[in-house]
């Protein structure tokens, strides 16, 4: 079992930046990937970013690539999640969570473990 917290959401305005984090609990002694997703009303759950433990690599969604930063603290089992130059259409409920497994790494349903997810709003 892993329990994962997420924290730094909230409100911003167009331009600015925001840290999400997000700490890892429970088993966290073996090798996972750690993605964040995002989702707003109505629509499927959408792939940010990765953090694979397991060789250090780290991949982006295309249409964030650039303006999100991922990174992490293995000894604190906290992976962050910087946003730069958000924009209004980055509204949504941000969400971490952890797989043991292999396949796409931007597939919500190859994940196991999920955060309780952090609110951003960005104003316009």
């Amino acid at each position: 079992q892993v329990q994962l917290v997420e924290s730094g959401g909230g409100l911003v305005q167009a331009g600015g930046s925001l840290r999400l984090s997000c700490t890892a609990s429970g088993r966290t002694d073996s090798s996972y990937d750690v993605g964040w997703f995002r989702q707003t009303p109505g629509k499927e759950r959408e792939f940010v970013a990765v953090l694979r433990w397991s060789d250090g690599n780290i991949y982006y969604a295309d249409s964030i690539k650039g303006r999100v930063t991922i990174s992490g603290d293995r000894a604190k089992n906290t992976v962050y999640l910087q946003m730069n130059s958000l924009k209004p259409e980055d509204t949504a409920v941000y969400y971490c969570a952890v797989r043991f497994t292999s396949g796409r790494y931007s597939l919500p349903d190859t994940y196991t473990y999920w955060g309780q997810g952090t609110q951003v709003t960005v104003s316009s």
